[in-house]
């Protein structure tokens, strides 16, 4: 046996599992997936290490190479985004509670594929409520326009995007539900997590405009909570 022979690295498998993972996420963070020269830029590794790393996800259905040569997410990674959401909702049960009781109203998760959580208050003479797991087209009412500021910028977005942005919540009076005003605050819950918001809805217009400060502070304790 050489004892001078260098051992080798306990860290050489856990560096190639962190480009992978790494060039995952690049490529589902995309809007419209990423071709192997720009996975290479991005992630400053050489074409070739791209394209095995490309293929190796390819392999366990995590991507897909689309017949324009660009690679997106694949349907492997569905279970995986079914653990996140549940990882996120149980974060956001206890919180979405106190929102809601705090402020007399109904108060959701919402990512951009369905409703995560829904709370209803405990306390009060009525409240508006709605089922999880409904859907509402994006381009409509205050959750949309979060869910769409919660994204990276983009030069297509439109100036009421941009006001969200600016504001922090969006208001909107009637847009999924007749009469009903909704208050969406965008999250930022880091790197990897989905583009999410939360959202009240109610038939007080007041009510939705007082509850921006208590949904942007509920948002900042579940960002903090889920990077621990």
């Amino acid at each position: 046996m050489n004892k001078d022979a260098t051992p080798p690295s306990r860290t050489a498998g856990s560096q190639t599992l962190a480009r992978g993972l790494a060039v995952l996420r690049l490529v589902t963070e995309a809007a419209d997936g990423l071709s192997p020269a720009e996975v290479a830029a991005a992630a400053d590794v050489h074409r070739t290490v791209a394209y095995r790393i490309l293929n190796t996800l390819c392999d366990a259905q995590m991507l897909h190479r689309g017949s324009d040569g660009r690679y997106r997410g694949a349907a492997g990674l569905l279970p995986l985004a079914a653990a996140g959401h549940q990882h996120l909702r149980t974060a956001a049960l206890p919180l979405l509670r106190e929102a809601a009781d705090e402020l007399g109203i109904t108060v959701s998760l919402l990512v951009r594929e369905a409703d995560i959580a829904v709370v209803s208050p405990r306390h009060g003479t009525y409240h508006v409520a709605f089922s999880e797991g409904s859907h509402h087209p994006i381009t409509q009412g205050a959750a949309g326009l979060a869910l769409q500021a919660a994204e990276p910028e983009r030069a297509t977005d439109s100036e009421q995007i941009r006001d969200v942005r600016k504001l922090g919540y969006a208001q909107t009076f009637g847009q999924v539900e007749e009469n009903m005003h909704g208050l969406a605050v965008p999250l930022k819950l880091g790197a990897g997590q989905p583009f999410a918001c939360l959202n009240a809805i109610t038939v007080r217009e007041q009510h939705a405009a007082d509850s921006a400060k208590t949904l942007q502070r509920i948002g900042a304790e579940l960002s903090r909570t889920i990077r621990i």
